[in-house]
């Protein structure tokens, strides 16, 4: 009798269940599998990332430029702060225009891509991603060709007096410009993702409620589609601010250089600039997620792609 008890108590808490050990297995495989992506990105992103830091602490050897030694001086990041100030809003504004260009344009397309092409989605899929199969720097050098002095887009804007300075290239809408152009498929394809996955009863029942259009657009279509507006502006903002060839070969020497452009002078140009250069990486990063920080924060990342 006591035996059958304890046979039924101990059924009753599982200790034979099959499914408990299956569910282990699965569990252990799946942290078996997490192993290999975890070692590369502690490998090629941790490590680095913590060197990088410490290198930004260190201190010049006075009288032998391009050698350093460990130590804690902060004052690269008051460098970092106070000579390239300019540079750092420099990038962030234009990283936010073409954020805001990239929504502008993206939205309208992932539209149609969603609800009106019907059989030519495909094709118009195959055009936002053919881009990615060119070079990066590539694709700037022919937008430098089509923003010359002489290319089909000034000569419209000459012949109608609505370029100011008579020239795109070497000024703030050509680096613009082509960061928008160049992330603006980060944009598109999370927006058409989520109209893609919209529930088209649901919009059509918001048309016959609100009858307007446009109100069945800011009431219903655009708030089921945030998620992948929030997702393509993190994608677009991010690699826009810490870009550095398209102010590179688009901007001036001067007036439209970005924080990446010191960043990148800091590192191969000036001797001894390597502790800045960090410096001036970290305090890019910890702008960009502080910005990242509040804007998820206020809208959300519930149903975030």
């Amino acid at each position: 009798m006591t035996a059958g008890v304890a046979h039924v108590a101990g059924a009753g808490t599982g200790h034979n269940d099959p499914s408990l050990g299956s569910g282990r297995k699965r569990s252990l495989t799946a942290y078996l599998l997490l192993i290999p992506g975890g070692l590369w990105l502690l490998v090629f992103f941790v490590f680095p990332l913590v060197q990088l830091f410490t290198v930004s602490l260190q201190s010049g050897f006075p009288g032998f430029p391009g050698y350093y030694y460990r130590d804690v001086n902060v004052a690269n990041y008051g460098t970092a702060l106070t000579d390239f100030a300019g540079h750092f809003g420099r990038s962030l504004l234009y990283a936010g225009l073409a954020t805001l260009f990239a929504f502008i344009l993206a939205y309208p397309l992932a539209y149609a891509m969603a609800f009106k092409a019907g059989r030519w989605r495909n094709v118009m899929m195959i055009c936002v991603i053919a881009p990615f199969f060119t070079s990066f720097i590539l694709r700037t050098i022919a937008w430098r060709q089509i923003l010359a002095d002489d290319g089909p887009v000034a000569s419209v804007l000459n012949t109608l007096h609505l370029l100011p300075g008579g020239r795109i290239t070497e000024t703030w809408m050509a680096v613009v410009a082509g960061l928008t152009y160049n992330f603006l498929p980060f944009m598109v394809l999370p927006i058409y993702a989520s109209l893609e996955r919209a529930d088209s009863r649901v919009i059509e029942a918001g048309g016959d409620l609100y009858a307007n259009g446009f109100t069945t657009f800011r009431t219903v279509t655009l708030p089921m589609s945030m998620p992948g507006v929030i997702a393509g502006t993190l994608l677009t903002f991010i690699p826009a601010a810490g870009d550095y060839v398209n102010a590179e070969l688009l901007g001036s020497d001067r007036s439209t250089k970005m924080v990446g452009n010191v960043i990148e002078s800091q590192f191969f140009k000036v001797l001894g600039g390597f502790p800045v250069a960090a410096a001036l990486s970290f305090t890019l990063m910890a702008m960009i997620l502080a910005m990242v920080f509040v804007y998820i924060r206020k809208f959300g990342t519930e149903d975030l792609l």
